[in-house]
């Protein structure tokens, strides 16, 4: 079992606020958005989403 992380880079302002969040040090900053560089530490906590204002992140189990 593990998460999948999404970022909407529609909606991703670059604020950097998901990426300072993150217990686990999942996302970085890739031209101006959030990406999930190291996905397969993500502990499925929701914190990035929860601290996104744009809502760009979605966590979902696989």
């Amino acid at each position: 079992m593990g998460w999948q992380i999404e970022v909407d880079n529609d909606k991703c302002e670059g604020c950097e606020e998901c990426v300072g969040a993150c217990p686990s040090s999942v996302l970085e900053m890739k031209d101006g958005h959030a990406y999930p560089a190291d996905p397969d530490e993500c502990l499925g906590c929701e914190t990035c989403v929860e601290t996104c204002p744009e809502g760009a992140i979605t966590v979902s189990e696989v």
